[in-house]
């Protein structure tokens, strides 16, 4: 019991600590002009093969021309997958305008 829960200690660790691996940015026109920000998650399955559900980044940025969209893995998205086992594998779309 105490090997298997040092296990799962190890796995959740190590999965929050890779997080910051799974980032990406684009910018959209000439980026950001302002601070204001929307945030949604998006939901997959199976390690991230199958989409169930994906925020469009065009809507959430309501018309703007010029925006910045980041997509991680934020340490909760992690924590999720890690105690899913990679079941659910969620991540979260942030469109700064």
């Amino acid at each position: 019991m105490k090997k298997t829960f040092k296990l799962m200690a190890a796995a959740v660790l190590m999965s929050s600590m890779l997080t910051s691996c799974y980032t990406y940015t684009t910018v959209v026109g000439n980026g950001a002009q302002g601070n204001t920000q929307v945030r949604k998650m998006n939901h997959y399955v199976i390690y991230g093969l199958a989409p169930v559900g994906v925020s469009n980044p065009a809507e959430m940025a309501g018309g703007a021309k010029d925006y910045t969209v980041k997509t991680e893995h934020t340490f909760i998205d992690g924590l999720i997958a890690g105690i899913t086992f990679g079941i659910y594998t969620p991540t979260t779309t942030t469109v700064t305008k």
